[in-house]
C-alpha cells in the first residue's frame, strides 16, 4: 500500500505541476496579448481552472508527505512519542470526515456542473473542470487511511518510530 500511495502522490504532484504550467503559461500569454491590444478572454478560463486544479492536485499530495496546514504548537509541547503518535490519529481522523465529505460534495458539484459551458469557451464543459475536488477527497482519505493504519501499527508493536 506504501508503494502505491508513493506513486500515486508523484502522479498528483506532476498533475499538478502540469497546471501550475498551464496556469502560468495562460498568464503570460494573457499580459502579452494585453500589450499588444489583442483580446484573448480564454486565458481566465484556462488560467483559473488549471490553478485550481494544480491547488487540488497539491493538497492530495501533501497529506500523503504530512505538509498540508497544520497547528504544530500541541504537538511540539508533547514530549512522549506515544502521545505524539495518538494525537496524530486524531488529526488524522479529522481530516479524513473532511476528506470524505470533500470527495462526497466535490462529486455532487462535479455532476451539478457537468453541463455548465465555460463562459470564454462555450464549446467546453465545467465539468471535467470540477473533478480535481472528488480527487483530492478520494486521495487525502487514501492517504489518511494509510497514515491510521501505519501509526497504529508502530503504537500496536511499540516502535519508538517519531511523528
Amino acid at each position: 500500500m506504501k508503494k502505491f500511495a508513493d506513486s500515486l502522490q508523484k502522479v498528483q504532484i506532476a498533475v499538478g505541476g502540469l497546471f501550475l504550467s498551464i496556469f502560468l503559461l495562460a498568464v503570460v500569454i494573457q499580459m502579452v496579448c494585453r500589450y499588444l491590444g489583442i483580446a484573448a478572454m480564454w486565458t481566465e478560463d484556462v488560467s483559473m481552472y488549471s490553478f485550481i486544479w494544480a491547488v487540488f492536485m497539491g493538497a492530495g499530495a501533501m497529506v500523503h508527505a504530512d505538509a498540508h496546514f497544520a497547528f504544530t504548537s500541541v504537538s511540539d509541547m508533547i514530549k512522549d512519542r506515544r502521545a505524539k503518535r495518538i494525537l496524530h490519529i486524531v488529526i488524522s481522523l479529522i481530516m479524513l470526515v473532511f476528506s470524505v465529505l470533500m470527495c462526497w460534495y466535490g462529486a455532487q458539484v462535479t455532476r451539478q456542473f457537468w453541463h455548465y459551458k465555460w463562459i470564454n469557451i462555450p464549446q467546453f464543459d465545467r465539468g471535467p473542470t470540477w473533478i480535481c475536488m472528488p480527487l483530492c477527497g478520494l486521495t487525502s482519505a487514501f492517504y489518511l487511511v494509510q497514515h491510521i493504519v501505519e501509526d497504529i501499527g508502530i503504537l500496536v508493536r511499540g516502535e519508538e518510530a517519531s511523528c
